[in-house]
């Protein structure tokens, strides 16, 4: 209670009044706000690209006789593009393939407070799910299912689309997803990926450890919350990040809240008439683009550094400044910069408490070893206020021009991260100046010589 008392505060005093913000700040926000839109012709495009394989694969799948436990496979659409904040690119998009289960017993793993479970059967079965079982033929294997969904997905791809643009990417042990990338052939640059999720569907109730969240009862209403904990919840085929990892944690599964999560943004209002016409329009999706673009620009810059950090981070913040930010009046478009840089004020402050408790699961610390390593928070609470005092650098648009002179003499990693940035900055510039008046000088003594 305690820590959640204090979380409160912290979005009530986070980030500068609307006073304190310049307008050249207020101007970078918003024209950032703005660029980050999607183009309608990107999305159609992209939309009917990814609906041809979900469909074909689908198909494949309840064809598929060598393997009838994913005969019975619906779709789940998750993630940012689903969930209208996704930026810049309609490229990336997540589907979660539901496959259920009988009735299952959630056994969590404590060293982990409440995302990671191992997953048994009550009771023997004869079913198809037999074939994903560890020795004891309770337990539901994670990398079982994992590895036959990559299986599947390589034998789909080699049969139906073959040499029309999709490849599949190299497994990553930590990764749930089959990622497949689609090539434009006629765009070199223009790429896609999808991430295929096998997802167990379990419809018995959410475990005990994510009853106490989420704290929705003043934004969204104690009846929309009951309503939502009632919802069946999935687990997905993800091990836990560090080493030397436990049998147990090597064949777990992690609780996913994508569902949740997708339809809380869709009816995102305090009241229900927000964002149904252009009148009742708000910006709190806006924010969450910003702050994704955020993340997004320091993982491009410190990618080792940063590797920790990725944007749902960024999201369970902002859910959790929904959740104490209530009145739809705060977040009108007029709000915008005052909006965002609350959201950046409390991320800023979670990330030194070293803290960000899971919207869901709330005893669990996102920014918590081995998932977030100690250096990689320190290293992030150093560029988040070093951002902050400069007005933002990060969001600023790269300027074409400073791609033509690469400058080689300046390392990739500087201890000051912003200062360094200042550097490089500068020394293009001098550059720049040079070359014009070489060029200056040149036309000069041209023109002198036509004259003589």
């Amino acid at each position: 209670m305690e820590s959640q008392r204090r979380m409160k505060s912290d979005v009530v005093s986070a980030g500068p009044p609307g006073d304190d913000i310049s307008p050249e700040l207020d101007r970078l926000i918003r024209q950032r706000g703005r660029d980050l839109r999607l183009r309608k012709v990107d999305q159609q495009n992209a939309v009917k690209i990814v609906n041809h394989l979900i469909e074909s694969l689908l198909e494949f799948l309840k064809n598929n006789v060598d393997q009838p436990f994913f005969n019975d496979v619906s779709v789940l659409t998750s993630g940012s593009y689903y969930e209208m904040v996704k930026i810049n690119k309609p490229n990336e998009f997540d589907i979660m393939l539901k496959l259920k289960v009988p009735r299952i017993e959630m056994s969590e793993l404590e060293e982990y407070q409440g995302l990671f479970y191992n997953l048994k059967l009550f009771r023997d079965t004869r079913t198809e799910i037999k074939h994903f079982l560890l020795e004891d033929e309770r337990t539901i294997s994670a990398s079982k299912i994992r590895a036959e969904m990559h299986r599947l997905v390589r034998k789909f791809i080699s049969s139906h689309f073959k040499g029309k643009g999709w490849v599949i990417c190299k497994k990553l042990i930590n990764s749930p997803a089959v990622t497949l990338e689609f090539h434009n052939k006629e765009k070199e640059d223009d790429m896609m990926s999808v991430d295929i999720v096998p997802t167990l569907e379990v419809p018995q109730g959410w475990p005990q450890a994510a009853r106490a969240g989420p704290n929705i009862n003043n934004w969204l209403g104690k009846k929309c919350r009951r309503q939502l904990v009632s919802k069946a919840v999935y687990f997905v085929p993800k091990r836990p990040k560090g080493r030397n990892l436990k049998d147990d944690a090597k064949e777990s599964w992690r609780i996913s809240f994508s569902h949740i999560e997708k339809e809380m943004m869709q009816y995102h209002g305090n009241k229900k008439t927000c964002c149904e016409s252009s009148s009742n329009k708000c910006c709190r999706k806006r924010c969450l683009q910003l702050l994704k673009c955020l993340i997004e620009g320091l993982k491009q810059r410190y990618p080792k550094e940063l590797e920790p950090l990725c944007s749902y981070h960024g999201k369970t913040a902002f859910l959790h400044v929904l959740s104490d930010r209530v009145r739809d009046s705060l977040w009108s478009p007029g709000q915008l910069s005052v909006s965002f840089m609350n959201l950046f004020g409390y991320f800023e402050r979670r990330v030194l408490d070293g803290s960000l408790p899971h919207f869901f699961v709330c005893h669990h610390n996102l920014f918590s070893p081995p998932a977030f390593s100690k250096k990689a928070l320190a290293f992030l609470t150093n560029v988040l206020k070093e951002q902050r005092e400069l007005g933002l650098p990060v969001l600023k648009v790269p300027s074409p021009s400073a791609a033509l002179v690469p400058d080689t003499d300046v390392p990739d990693i500087h201890p000051n991260p912003i200062n360094g940035t200042d550097r490089t900055v500068t020394l293009h510039s001098f550059r720049h100046v040079y070359i014009g008046l070489v060029v200056v000088i040149v036309c000069v003594a041209i023109g002198c010589a036509f004259q003589k």
